[in-house]
């Protein structure tokens, strides 16, 4: 008898793992999001899907007639009500796993802030954290999401994705933000959020048709332009590109980007920076915070257009360090001015810091970080080592003949 009941409990736990996903659905249920924004529609939330159509996106051929996406929206008390009342324009669930861009309109983000949405793509676990938050500068989510910009890929938050991912490798002015790196700033007492913004330049009534990536030169097209600056969770303006790429210089940002500075006489040399470098650290001086912001770069010599310079020069590859130097931290004094005078944001993290050299210090300075902040003394220091000249050492544009 024994025997048999042991045999009887062992059948059941072998049958636990065979029930399957109790949640399971097949592909062809779903409708699989690859972006979705965020908007502020009078009272209520809106919220917008770019969704694949998975049957022009894997068509080979040119004879497809159908749009490769569409955008579907709708409205609600909450995100989630929003997104469930989208059931009633779609005949398959939305799927927001494969999510590559999260889009919060610029007037939400102003009036209400970012907090509240964030809840909802943080909480629900069919919501990964590797997609990339941005914010739709001077327009609405929605209107982000219904442009087709540009004719290499088909569905444009992958190309947005990959676009954020290149600029911010080769241009200083651009940084990515996941979800869990901006909830980490959020939550942080001394610092401010920083996310990287995406305006429309051209007509946008135009870049909502297909045949706008057919043209030549398209008639509206996504750019990504600035840093929005946050004083907690809500936008209070934002970074130039001289002003971001400074930001970005501080707070370590900067894989690549390229210096251009002028030629003794007449001119402009472009100087890439291959390798960049920055720490950060806080101290208390009399009393008083100070933060010592020291960046470390390397870099080669790009494009020269001063005929007469002369790079094998030990004397003027130093001048050439000096003034890339002083291009670099014109830069941060720029971006430092606006988030202090302007902003009044921490978006370097100097709070951290602070509280990380003197942890009795910053338990009495936090609550009025901003306070301390505006007036922080920053020293700024910046190092620039010329590696390699190219195969000229001068150029030949002082042999031509007029």
């Amino acid at each position: 008898m024994k025997h048999k009941v042991l045999i009887f409990f062992v059948l059941i736990i072998l049958l636990v793992p065979l029930t399957g996903c109790w949640n399971r659905r097949e592909l062809n249920e779903l409708a699989l999001a690859v972006a979705m924004g965020i908007d502020k529609s009078r009272d209520q939330y809106q919220v917008s899907a770019q969704i694949v159509n998975p049957g022009e996106v894997i068509t080979q051929k040119g004879g497809g007639t159908d749009s490769p996406i569409v955008t579907l929206t709708s409205t609600g008390d909450s995100m989630m009500e929003a997104v469930r009342k989208m059931t009633t324009k779609s005949p398959r669930k939305i799927y927001f796993a494969h999510l590559r861009l999260f889009v919060i309109g610029e007037e939400l983000a102003r009036e209400e802030g970012i907090a509240k949405t964030l809840d909802l793509i943080s909480r629900d676990p069919e919501f990964r954290t590797d997609f990339f938050i941005i914010v739709a500068k001077e327009t609405t989510a929605e209107q982000v999401l219904k442009i087709f910009s540009i004719p290499l890929e088909k569905i444009p938050a992958n190309k947005m994705f990959e676009s954020l991912e290149t600029s911010e490798k080769a241009w200083a002015a651009t940084a990515t933000q996941t979800l869990d790196e901006l909830i980490s700033d959020l939550v942080a007492a001394g610092t401010d959020p920083l996310l990287t913004g995406l305006e429309i330049s051209g007509d946008p009534a135009r870049g909502e048709k297909r045949e706008n990536i057919q043209q030549t030169s398209p008639q509206a097209i996504l750019k990504i332009n600035g840093l929005a600056v946050f004083n907690k969770d809500k936008l209070v303006g934002w970074l130039n590109e001289d002003e971001s790429k400074g930001a970005n210089f501080v707070n370590d940002k900067v894989k690549s980007t390229v210096v251009t500075v002028q030629c003794p006489k007449k001119g402009i040399i472009s100087v890439e920076l291959i390798r960049s470098k920055t720490k950060v650290s806080g101290k208390v001086v009399n009393g008083r915070p100070q933060v010592d912001v020291t960046v470390r770069t390397e870099a080669n010599v790009a494009e020269v257009q001063c005929g007469d310079l002369d790079l094998s020069k030990p004397k003027t590859i130093s001048d050439l360090e000096t003034k890339t130097e002083q291009a670099i931290q014109s830069d941060i004094e720029a971006a430092l001015n606006k988030a202090q005078k302007d902003y009044k944001s921490d978006i370097f993290g100097f709070g951290e810091a602070i509280h990380k050299a003197d942890p009795a210090y910053w338990k009495k300075a936090k609550k009025d970080w901003k306070k301390e902040f505006v007036n922080l003394q920053a020293n700024i220091k910046v190092d620039v080592k010329i590696r390699r000249i190219g195969t000229l050492s001068k150029s030949f544009l002082n042999e031509l003949k007029e």
